[in-house]
């Protein structure tokens, strides 16, 4: 335990240091209050001084703000002054730059840019002296000078158009024709083409609008010469005619199907082909059906010169005309622009475009009179060519009508009056070939029983269709009698619709041609002939249909089209085959003489003038039947040679049983003048039948 003494002066020592430290404390707090004291002081001598030099200084900044603000306004109204001024000396200041116009400055003028500032300050000061003088002289002055810039814009944009618009030419129009679109094609320079939107751009913004009017019908022009150019140079670049010279003996094709010939063209490349493929499916078929070579042939058959003939260059040259008006219609659509506001570009488009179009409307219409004329004529071969114009237009509607999308009706409605015009010419010739068909006047038959030139006619003309299915079953299915007949067919919905139209179609004219043919074979007065006349039409028919791939359309209506022209031509042999019965009616059967007595020596003088006379009838009946079939026509070697080989099987058995039994029988002494012909000199006579020359 501390000692209590300890203690205490323990605390005394701290309580000594704490007064030590308060005293100081107190000192510091003295200090401080005299510094404030001191502070304060100066403050308030600040604050005084402050307060006296505000005293001084505001009224000076006062006045010297009031000073500025006054400067400013008097600059300001200097510069109002300025303006208003200018606008009194802008008559005076443009005047010389409107005068000279806006053409280019090597040629006198302004200058573009330098006559639209001028128009620019103009307006300015127009629309000053109608707001602030509309009774001032000067207003007048303006408004004068600012219309006449106005008409001189107009003057430069007519005259641009003028020098610029001109008329594409047929070879690059050609090129267009080939392209897919019309986008390589440029009217007008670039600088020409800036210059036009930049005047539109002005004249629009000061409802100075007809200059519209003035583009639509310099391009109407332009499109119009670019067109009948092109006409121009397609009418002067075509050959001419060349006669198609028939051999003899042949059944050449006639006028009314002859397949017209042309020069062929090099830019359209599928027209050459065409006319070469319809040449050679001719020439083949003439060949095929007569026997004789046509030789060394011109290019193609081709008419004489008729002003109401349609031939392929003509139909060539059509298309071409539409292909290039079509791109042509395009260029122009592209060419408006930014030179035409896009509200009335649609009434711009159809002023340019419709001349033009009316011309290639009448051209089709032209086209589709005479190939009328040509039905009623019975010409079909003429008629072919309304096919590929309507094909080639069907495929060109839809491009056609996004480029007059949004025109008027009867802009529009052009096309397809074009389209229904040729479609129901196509109708009329398909129907009105069939009752040519029917009502074919020809009465002269082939002497020789050959194929008559009213199959190969017929066939010739079908094989053209081929190239057209999709076209004609169109035209078809718009007839009631075909659509019925469609629905006919069993599982008609899987087969393919145009190709199954086609088939019925062929059919008809099949059977009308079979009936034509029946009635034409009973003119003639041998039975026999009429048999092989029938035999050859009917076989070149089969052969026909099955080499141009006709028959596969046919049996999709009439699946039993192929055998059924077999049973014909059996039954034709067949009739042909009875020829023989005379010349058989000579041979005996094995009952017919005394085999026995004649063996054995025994033969009565009846017996002997019996055997005499059927040698005798078969050597003359032998004889007057292969004059009269050397005479006989069988074009088709294979049909020729299965009729021989069948008459070989017919006759030749029976006969060679007949020589075998009698020819070692002593009947006469003069065999020689009886037995005229072994079996073996049968045969070679029967191999000279159908042979003139033999």
């Amino acid at each position: 335990m501390h000692d209590p003494s300890e203690r205490k002066n323990e605390i005394e020592n701290k309580l000594a240091k704490e007064q030590n430290n308060l005293n100081l404390l107190k000192e510091k707090v003295n200090r401080s209050s005299q510094l404030t004291k001191g502070m304060v002081g100066i403050l308030s001598s600040f604050e005084h001084r402050l307060a006296r030099l505000e005293e001084t200084i505001l009224p000076v900044y006062n006045e010297t703000g009031n000073l500025q603000r006054r400067q400013e306004n008097i600059e300001r109204t200097l510069m109002a002054l300025d303006h208003v001024i200018a606008f009194y000396g802008v008559s005076q200041e443009v005047e010389p730059v409107v005068r000279a116009g806006p053409g280019p400055i090597a040629n006198g003028g302004s200058g573009l840019d330098v006559f639209l500032e001028a128009m620019n300050k103009l307006q300015l000061a127009q629309e000053y002296f109608e707001k602030n003088n509309p009774q001032s002289v000067e207003l007048e002055n303006v408004s004068t000078l600012f219309n006449s810039g106005g008409d001189a814009l107009n003057r430069e944009f007519k005259d641009l158009l003028f020098r610029h618009s001109k008329p594409v030419s047929p070879i690059m129009l050609l090129e267009l024709v080939e392209e897919e679109t019309a986008a390589s094609l440029n009217h007008f320079p670039e600088a020409v083409s800036s210059e036009l939107i930049c005047i539109a751009d002005w004249l629009i913004m000061h409802n100075r609008d007809e200059y519209m009017n003035v583009y639509a019908r310099v391009r109407a022009t332009i499109l119009l010469k670019s067109l009948q150019q092109l006409k121009e140079q397609q009418r002067s670049s075509s050959g001419g005619s060349i006669q198609s010279v028939p051999v003899a003996n042949s059944p050449m094709v006639r006028p009314k199907f002859q397949t017209p010939g042309r020069r062929a063209s090099k830019r359209l490349q599928m027209f050459e082909k065409k006319a070469n493929k319809m040449l050679q499916i001719a020439t083949q078929t003439l060949e095929h059906s007569t026997g004789f070579s046509l030789g060394t042939r011109r290019s193609a058959l081709h008419l004489e010169s008729r002003e109401d003939i349609v031939d392929e260059q003509e139909m060539e040259n059509y298309l071409v005309c539409v292909m290039a008006l079509q791109r042509l219609m395009q260029s122009e659509r592209s060419l408006m622009v930014g030179i035409v506001p896009l509200q009335h570009q649609h009434q711009v488009f159809e002023i340019v475009i419709r001349d033009a179009m009316d011309m290639v409307v009448q051209d089709g219409e032209s086209i589709a009179s005479r190939a009328k004329r040509c039905i009623n004529r019975h010409d079909f071969a003429a008629v072919l060519v309304v096919f590929p114009i309507l094909k080639h237009l069907l495929t060109m509607r839809p491009e056609f009508e996004r480029t007059v999308e949004g025109c008027d009706y009867n802009v529009r409605s052009k096309f397809a009056s074009i389209l229904n015009t040729l479609h129901g010419t196509g109708a009329k010739a398909l129907e009105d070939f069939i009752e040519s068909v029917r009502s074919d006047p020809s009465t002269q038959l082939p002497k020789d029983g050959t194929v008559h030139e009213l199959t190969s006619n017929v066939l010739v003309f079908l094989e053209q269709l081929l190239d057209y299915v999709d076209t004609i079953g169109g035209v078809l299915a718009q007839d009631p009698v075909y659509s019925n007949a469609l629905t006919l067919i069993p599982g008609h919905g899987k087969v393919d619709k145009n190709k199954a139209l086609v088939g019925i179609y062929i059919k008809k004219v099949l059977v009308q041609l079979n009936l034509t043919l029946v009635g034409k074979s009973d003119l003639y007065s041998d039975i026999y002939l009429r048999a092989v006349f029938r035999l050859n039409n009917n076989h070149y028919v089969l052969k026909a249909l099955q080499r141009a791939g006709l028959l596969d359309l046919v049996q999709l209506s009439e699946p039993d089209c192929e055998e059924s022209y077999h049973d014909m031509i059996r039954e034709n042999k067949k009739a042909y085959s009875q020829s023989w019965s005379r010349v058989l009616s000579h041979i005996w059967g094995t009952e017919d003489a005394p085999v026995a007595m004649a063996h054995a020596g025994k033969l009565r003088d009846k017996d002997r003038h019996l055997i005499k006379e059927r040698f005798a009838g078969f050597n003359k009946e032998m004889e007057e039947i292969a004059k009269v079939q050397r005479s006989y026509s069988i074009p088709d070697v294979e049909l020729r040679e299965s009729l021989k080989r069948d008459n070989k099987e017919y006759i030749l058995p029976k006969y060679h049983a007949f020589y075998e039994k009698y020819s070692t029988v002593p009947f006469t002494k003069n065999t020689e003048k009886y037995i005229k012909y072994a079996p073996a000199q049968v045969s070679a006579l029967i191999d000279r039948f159908f042979d003139v020359a033999a």
